[in-house]
């Protein structure tokens, strides 16, 4: 079952933007990504809910996407995210948590998936523009990841990593998306 909610725990970039996702849903993903192991048990972590058309209208161009196709800007509108999640850290409690970030990231990823949704983790933003969008301090505040979500409109498949090695997603002329990878062989030693 856990290989199940794993393998369709994919990375989706396009979504029914007049889905919404309930508030008390996303609170259900975070009070759950609460319950994992973080290091030294500092819990540093603390996340922001973006979920009204206006806040999540004012989030999206703060965001960089898909990074592998290069033809691509991003979802059109009424293709984006009707949600988003800002993964924080504390910095005056500790710093430097970019694993206890990862392991909350991607639980909250799996509950999202587990209620028929989807999302994308994003790295690659512009972070200060972030901080003040949400009205946080520098000084207190860093921002780790912005998770993006939705209930998905596109496939994304898993196929076996090619015989030239590369690793890069891409999609095909139905705008289908695929993720190559290597196989338990390749990376068992």
């Amino acid at each position: 079952m856990l290989k199940e909610l794993v393998t369709g725990c994919r990375s989706y970039r396009r979504f029914y933007e007049d889905t919404p996702i309930p508030y008390e849903e996303l609170v259900d993903m975070i009070d759950t990504a609460r319950l994992t192991g973080c290091t030294a048990n500092c819990q540093p972590l603390k996340f922001k809910i973006l979920h009204t058309k206006e806040e999540c209208a004012s989030m999206f161009p703060n965001l960089t996407w898909a990074g592998a196709l290069k033809d691509w800007d991003g979802p059109e509108e009424g293709e984006r995210p009707s949600a988003y999640i800002v993964v924080l850290c504390d910095l005056r409690i500790a710093k430097n948590k970019q694993w206890d970030e990862g392991i909350a990231s991607q639980t909250i990823m799996l509950s999202a998936t587990e209620k028929g949704y989807g999302g994308c983790m994003i790295g690659s933003c512009r972070r200060s523009d972030i901080l003040t969008l949400l009205g946080l301090s520098p000084e207190e505040f860093s921002v780790s990841l912005v998770l993006a979500l939705g209930k998905p409109k596109e496939e994304v498949h898993l196929v076996p990593l090619g015989k030239e090695g590369n690793t890069a997603y891409y999609r095909d002329e139905n705008q289908v998306h695929y993720v190559p990878k290597r196989s338990l062989e390749d990376i068992l030693l």
